[in-house]
């Protein structure tokens, strides 16, 4: 009987697809020539999704495309994304602006193109892929507010299945190695053409964006989509720095290299988890004055004075149980492990050019037991909860976190912002 049940509900889920596809046809939007193919990962049918419909909403949508180095984010038309198993269609509101992104752009670190970047949103759910799990379309209906994390864990490899979310093997495989999804495809299309464009990410600067639902977390009507933007990349990459890797104990001291978007986030968690002294290092008085705002205890402009000897000077000249470095220098990178004390931490989160190297006196690691650690961001399915959670009780300072807002239009802008340094904290684009 079970195996008859299960055989009818694949029938009729059969059934509902071949419908869609008969019923876009008679509306005269579909043709043989098509070139965007929706397969399911599910069954393995093939589904012709040009003009696809979310409702009886729009069946394309916008999103700025990043064609070339050295040339500027065109707004190009897309088919609208479709969702697959297990994937949420996400009606984008927000997007924050990152350097990682920034690093796509100029070419310092590898990634297919065309695509859309844009890696840390809010949104409002649209729709579910067909066959989905019935707890994810319990956990975020229709309608529901969500924050998508940078890691996108698939919940199954060899890391995600020992909850270490932050190392999902088909995440970098795929997205970060391909620019698509975990079945090997892209879910954007441009209009017209149907050429493919990948995807940085869940491809965030868009009208639409498609996330594996792993990558979402519930966003309660009390806190606001465009600060919300940022618990998805500064915040998500700061509490995975701060938890996971440097594992912050109360009244630890600690140093952050390069305030940021996400060194003013790490700041915050720092007090957050009750560091004692907590030491700002950036070469801009702008962001100093700010960071005594995300809780720093001390600042230092380490263009006038050397950053290494003040902070062990604050520190009784022993160095800091933790340093972070967050800006992907290899002048910070030394910087960062001279800062820490014996047996300290330093903690590396910056991104910067491929194949950059940073310099370490093997001596001192091996006498002093210095760790180093790399960490790339939080873990989505543990820790993405607990940043909301924190914003809702005010421990965490969104509203101070974003300085700069951007319309959908200026995403070109906000950018070259980012690039000249003018932006203090973390921008964000508002898609609404």
């Amino acid at each position: 009987m079970a195996f008859c049940r299960s055989s009818l509900l694949l029938r009729k889920a059969r059934g509902a697809a071949l419908r869609f596809s008969c019923s876009s046809r008679m509306e005269g939007s579909l043709t043989c020539s098509d070139r965007r193919r929706w397969y399911s990962s599910s069954e393995g049918t093939t589904m012709t999704a040009s003009g696809y419909h979310v409702g009886s909403g729009p069946s394309h949508m916008k999103g700025a495309v990043f064609w070339e180095t050295n040339k500027p984010v065109t707004f190009e038309d897309f088919e609208m994304p479709r969702p697959k198993v297990n994937e949420v269609l996400v009606k984008t509101k927000a997007c924050g602006v990152c350097h990682s992104d920034l690093h796509v752009m100029k070419g310092e670190i590898p990634f297919p193109t065309p695509c859309v970047v844009g890696h840390e949103i809010t949104g409002e759910v649209v729709e579910h892929g067909p066959l989905s799990d019935s707890k994810i379309i319990e956990r975020f209906p229709v309608g529901s507010q969500v924050v998508g994390a940078f890691i996108m864990p698939c919940g199954s490899c060899f890391f995600c299945s020992k909850g270490q979310d932050d190392l999902c093997e088909s995440f970098f495989a795929h997205n970060r190695a391909k620019g698509t999804l975990y079945d090997g495809e892209t879910r954007l299309f441009l209009r017209g053409s149907g050429k493919p464009v990948y995807m940085y990410s869940m491809g965030g600067l868009a009208e639409y964006c498609v996330v594996p639902a792993h990558g979402l977390t519930s966003l309660p009507n009390t806190l606001p989509y465009t600060e919300s933007a940022v618990l998805g990349c500064a915040v998500f990459t700061a509490y995975g720095a701060m938890a996971h890797a440097a594992q912050v104990r109360p009244g630890d001291s600690v140093a952050v290299i390069g305030i940021g978007g996400v060194g003013s986030s790490c700041l915050q968690i720092a007090k957050a988890f009750g560091a004692s002294d907590i030491i700002a290092v950036d070469v801009q008085e702008e962001k100093l004055q700010k960071a005594k705002m995300f809780g720093a205890t001390h600042a230092i402009n380490s263009r006038k004075e050397d950053a290494v000897a003040k902070i062990k000077e604050i520190t009784g000249g022993r160095g800091v149980d933790v340093a972070v470095e967050a800006l992907g220098r290899s002048q910070t990178f030394s910087q960062c492990v001279q800062s820490v004390q014996d047996g300290g931490k330093a903690v590396m989160i910056g991104l910067t050019l491929a194949g950059s190297k940073g310099e370490v006196d093997i001596n001192h690691l091996v006498r002093k037991q210095i760790k180093v650690i790399g960490s790339y961001g939080g873990r989505a399915r543990q820790d993405l909860p607990k940043l909301v959670k924190l914003a809702e009780k005010g421990t965490f300072n969104l509203q101070a976190a974003v300085s700069r807002k951007y319309k959908f239009e200026e995403v070109e802008e906000a950018y070259k912002n980012l690039d000249q340094g003018s932006i203090v904290g973390r921008g964000v684009v508002e898609i609404m």
